[in-house]
């Protein structure tokens, strides 16, 4: 069992058919303020294995593990990764790690090891996943750096609902700036209002951007008010459905690298034709 859905799919690619996998968060769920319930007690007792991200995201776990009395093994798939600290309560950390496609060579790493713990008679199978899974993981990594490579240096502000982007910023050359901070559980304040809107001024960025597991209200507003593009939904805390284009690790990834590189390397002008052709403005 994996505690998001991200981590889910990266153990599924490197375990194929060999174990069940499952994500303990459904899809569109925030883990930052998941609330278990007593089915998920019921599936975690059931687990042999439990891949966790750590790094702060899932403040439910030890709970939810306590209640459940499962003896599985517990692997946190974050270790060996350069975290970030966030200042939001002390000793926490930007868990947000899997957003860089070269903290996913990490991850993976960490899953191969946990699943040839669990089953060692499966160790070649995994590890001829692993081999494949990694290569895509590293053309992925240099399919984002070509395209944030096409935003003009100028445009290169990041401006998102929550501090998600991060790793990927830090990665990839993006200033990040956000509404909330890394946990979503914090009330939004007036003074990170005024400062976003202040950063919008004064950087004359084209788009900002919602996330699909957050309320877009706020942002939105905050376009409207200051005549900005919003570029897109982004997807940061969770895949979307199967049929949607952010159904993989890989493909979210993909699929947020190219709304970031259209929507910042627009100007103000191009946006405004397409809203007055009521189109998105997203390829």
């Amino acid at each position: 069992m994996a505690t998001t859905t991200m981590i889910a799919d990266m153990t599924r690619q490197i375990v194929g058919d060999r174990l069940a996998v499952e994500s303990l968060l459904p899809v569109g769920s925030d883990p930052h303020v998941y609330e278990s319930t007593p089915e998920d007690v019921k599936r975690v007792a059931a687990a042999d294995l439990i891949l966790m991200n750590g790094l702060t995201l899932e403040g439910w776990i030890k709970e939810l593990v306590d209640n459940s009395g499962t003896r599985s093994k517990i692997a946190t798939v974050t270790e060996g990764v350069e975290a970030i600290g966030s200042d939001e309560h002390a000793g926490s950390f930007d868990p947000h790690a899997w957003m860089s496609a070269a903290n996913g060579l990490i991850y993976i790493d960490n899953i191969l090891k946990a699943v040839t713990a669990l089953d060692p008679s499966g160790k070649d199978f995994y590890e001829k996943n692993y081999t494949r899974y990694k290569k895509e993981l590293e053309e992925t990594d240099l399919f984002i750096k070509e395209k944030i490579a096409q935003i003009p240096e100028n445009q290169r502000i990041l401006i998102t609902s929550h501090d998600a982007f991060h790793y990927f910023g830090n990665q990839y050359g993006l200033r990040l700036e956000a509404v909330m901070g890394t946990s979503t559980d914090a009330d939004v304040r007036t003074s990170d209002i005024i400062r976003l809107i202040k950063i919008i001024k004064e950087t004359g960025v084209p788009a900002i951007f919602v996330e699909s597991t957050i309320n877009p209200k706020l942002l939105k507003q905050i376009a409207k008010d200051n005549d900005i593009k919003i570029g897109g939904s982004l997807f940061a805390d969770s895949l979307s459905g199967e049929a949607d284009s952010a159904n993989t690790y890989i493909s979210m990834l993909r699929r947020d690298a190219e709304l970031i590189s259209y929507g910042l390397s627009q100007t103000k002008a191009v946006f405004s034709r397409q809203n007055a052709q009521n189109t998105e403005g997203i390829p």
